[in-house]
């Protein structure tokens, strides 16, 4: 017999295990996987979808948030182009106001430059006229005085006396305006 034990313990592979133990190996694997694929592999499946839904829920919303981000951005340059086009326009009616005004008080002030002048001048007039009226009357009144005293008699009488001067002074400026 222990020939036979040799015999046998010779045949035996140690690397391919017997026959009844790869059964129940095989049987336990399969109890084992069908509990597992059962059990676990559903929570794992369940699981690994929440997170692709969330990733992809979260790459959408990104997307949007994106899409919004660019559409804000876009309304923002509209309205800083707007802004600038109405400073610019604003800018263009405050020259053109400007200019306009300038132009107005130019005109103004010709104007009461003007009535300063014709102010001036009416006054000169009245001015010359009144120092012409007054010399005048010295003049006439002195040339009484020397009439008088060359004549011998008096002057006296007040209308003789201004046809007297009126006509020696009518004489003096024609001599004058027949001179020029």
């Amino acid at each position: 017999m222990s020939q036979l034990l040799n015999l046998a313990a010779e045949t035996e592979n140690p690397l391919v295990p017997p026959i009844p133990e790869l059964v129940i190996g095989f049987l336990a694997f399969v109890i084992v996987f069908g509990f597992l694929a059962k059990k676990l592999l559903p929570n794992i499946n369940k699981v690994l979808d929440q997170r692709r839904e969330a990733i992809e829920g979260g790459m959408e919303k990104a997307d949007a948030a994106k899409l919004e981000a660019e559409s804000v951005l876009e309304q923002y340059k509209a309205q800083l182009a707007e802004a600038r086009h109405e400073a610019a326009r604003l800018r263009q009616e405050a020259q053109e106001q400007g200019a306009a005004l300038i132009t107005e008080m130019r005109a103004e002030g010709q104007r009461q430059r003007e009535e300063i002048i014709a102010a001036g001048h009416t006054q000169l007039e009245a001015d010359r006229k009144q120092a012409a009226q007054s010399l005048r009357q010295d003049v006439g009144k002195l040339a009484t005085d020397l009439a008088g005293k060359l004549v011998g008699e008096s002057l006296e009488d007040h209308a003789r006396q201004s046809r007297t001067v009126d006509r020696f002074l009518d004489e003096l400026e024609e001599k004058a305006e027949a001179a020029r």
